[in-house]
């Protein structure tokens, strides 16, 4: 365990029949050394992660190893039934996440590339209970945010489409910062 951090990228979901990075959760979950490996990863303190659209697939389907994600919703199919690749207008939500200190109420624009990125939350009170970490969401031209289609590019409910932990060790967000 020599490093400290990761980020999992995204990149391979469109015409994924695995379900883009539930497949790759999947492998982690059935390969006992890796599930392990991980595992210790997320419970050793000091470590951190960031996982973008498929690494944000990725590690919400595998919460159940990251401390603090409970609240973290599953990633579906996009409320539009297809791919959807675009500029879009995100803010950075006053959160722990250490990847968005300082950043809040900023407004950017970001790719988005992903064919399954709806925030599928169990019910009313998951939704409640992710609130308070999240820490990006889609806003519309005024700066609202927005479930409305085309700025909200999956249809995610109040825009979310990025969460973190209490600590902000970990954070999972849909969109493409990196290709900005």
């Amino acid at each position: 365990a020599a490093f400290r951090g990761f980020a999992p990228c995204g990149g391979f979901s469109y015409g994924d029949v695995l379900g883009a990075g539930e497949g790759w959760a999947k492998s982690i979950l059935f390969n006992a050394r890796l599930y392990d490996d991980f595992a210790a990863f997320f419970a050793r303190a000091g470590t951190f992660a960031l996982g973008v659209c498929n690494g944000c697939q990725m590690m919400s389907n595998r919460a159940a190893l990251i401390p603090g994600s409970g609240h973290w919703p599953h990633f579906v199919r996009n409320r539009s039934e297809q791919f959807e690749a675009r500029v879009v207008l995100l803010e950075v939500v006053a959160s722990p996440s250490l990847f968005f200190g300082g950043m809040a109420g900023s407004r950017i624009p970001v790719a988005t590339a992903h064919g399954e990125g709806y925030a599928e939350f169990r019910d009313a009170a998951q939704i409640e209970a992710a609130r308070p970490l999240v820490a990006l969401r889609f806003v519309d031209g005024a700066g609202a945010p927005t479930e409305r289609y085309p700025w909200n590019a999956n249809g995610s409910p109040e825009g979310i489409t990025g969460l973190t932990t209490a600590d902000g060790r970990f954070t999972i967000l849909m969109p493409h910062p990196e290709r900005a």
